[in-house]
């Protein structure tokens, strides 16, 4: 039974044991150290490329563009209808019980 035992007598004597555990440690420290470092070459790279991809074109000096007034809509209580029955049918609700208080376009 005592040959089963993870730290018997004759682990505690076998020097080979320790230096299996202390080379398992190291090797998964280093892994994680070279994960580390190719996530930050990785993301070295891909910053380069970005800052390639985003070079600011300029821009043609346009005059400011005064705001225009809203278009009505021709069809807006069809438009409504289809809103208030599908928001109904997410709801799980009958249609009668939705009231449209504001319907304006974004």
């Amino acid at each position: 039974m005592e040959k089963f035992l993870l730290f018997s007598a004759a682990a505690e004597k076998d020097p080979q044991i320790w230096i299996v555990c202390l080379i398992g440690v190291a090797v998964v420290f280093a892994g994680l150290a070279i994960l580390i470092g190719v996530i930050e070459i990785m993301n070295r790279i891909c910053d380069k490329l970005a800052s390639k991809k985003a070079t600011p074109v300029e821009a043609a000096p346009t005059a400011p563009v005064a705001p225009t007034a809203p278009t009505a809509v021709e069809n807006r209580s069809e438009i409504v209808a289809a809103v208030c029955a599908a928001v109904a049918e997410e709801n799980g609700t009958d249609i009668s019980a939705i009231r449209v208080v504001s319907f304006k376009k974004l």
